[in-house]
């Protein structure tokens, strides 16, 4: 394993869950964080967990930002990216699921807007930071979740036609898929990696935003689901990992590589979803 002291990892989603799990084994490596967590008091909250568990690690550096406001997004990690320095992993970790159809601040799909379009935009105004570091990272956590499709419906991007929760969350995991591919592709030349995962079935608490029922599901199936540490092994073993320094556009699963649908290995249509989210989100990558 590389040495993680000092190194800076941001992460994304870090107040619960598979987020938490992967700060606390960063926060034990010695590397320095930097949050973006939507909640300040349980940002703070997860702040002082870490510091209490690790006296010794690095104060983590706390970003309080909406990710379905790309506008505050914007304003939150460009002031930090102005000032911040070096970023040797980037880990896109945060995440929703909506059991009906609501519209972000900006108008988008909630699930869209949260699960794609906000770490393309993120990932975009950081770029600059990865770029400062000799070797930086990309880490993407997607899901098995794309099986839900088979292809993006680019005729209804928003889901403005049709409905369903498990095809809007297939659509916005299989755009984290097409969206590492393409991003890996123009990462050529540069000591930047970007992969992707599949963390497995995890008790979280994604979903728990739905209500009592959303809640009472996913406590019914926990027993089934991997843990939260285990959930992250494999966001842990892409942050890490000598095996992956110089693999970049793969996916993994139990921190091996696999081969996701065909559908999420098309460059026409990562190359497209790229045109449409650039669009949207109004951001140029730097080359």
């Amino acid at each position: 394993m590389p040495e993680m002291v000092s190194k800076t990892v941001f992460v994304t989603g870090a107040t619960s869950g598979v987020g938490l799990a992967t700060v606390k084994n960063l926060a034990a490596d010695g590397a320095y964080l930097v949050l973006l967590c939507r909640n300040h008091a349980k940002g703070e909250e997860v702040c002082s967990t870490l510091k209490k568990l690790h006296p010794e690690s690095h104060d983590p550096t706390l970003l309080v930002a909406d990710m379905a406001n790309l506008d505050d997004l914007r304003r939150v990690v460009a002031a930090y990216a102005e000032q911040g320095g070096t970023i040797d992993v980037l880990v896109n970790n945060a995440g929703v699921v909506c059991t009906q159809r609501e519209l972000t601040s900006d108008g988008f799909e909630m699930t869209f807007a949260v699960n794609h379009l906000a770490p393309f935009l993120l990932t975009g105004l950081l770029l600059p930071n990865l770029m400062q570091a000799p070797e930086a990272r990309i880490v993407n956590v997607a899901s098995d979740a794309h099986n839900f499709v088979r292809g993006m419906d680019f005729s209804d991007l928003q889901s403005e036609k049709r409905y369903s929760t498990f095809k809007v969350y297939g659509q916005s995991k299989l755009a984290n898929l097409l969206y590492t591919l393409e991003l890996s592709t123009r990462l050529q030349g540069t000591k930047i990696t970007a992969n992707a995962l599949h963390p497995g079935a995890v008790a979280t608490g994604l979903g728990s935003q739905n209500g009592i029922m959303g809640k009472w599901i996913m406590k019914l199936l926990s027993p089934f689901f991997k843990t939260p540490e285990q959930g992250a092994a494999t966001s842990l073993f892409l942050c890490k990992s000598d095996d992956v320094a110089n693999v970049s556009g793969a996916y993994f699963v139990d921190s091996r590589p696999a081969k996701p649908k065909p559908w999420a290995l098309d460059a026409g249509a990562a190359s497209r979803l790229w045109a449409c989210s650039s669009e949207m989100t109004q951001i140029d990558y730097p080359r």
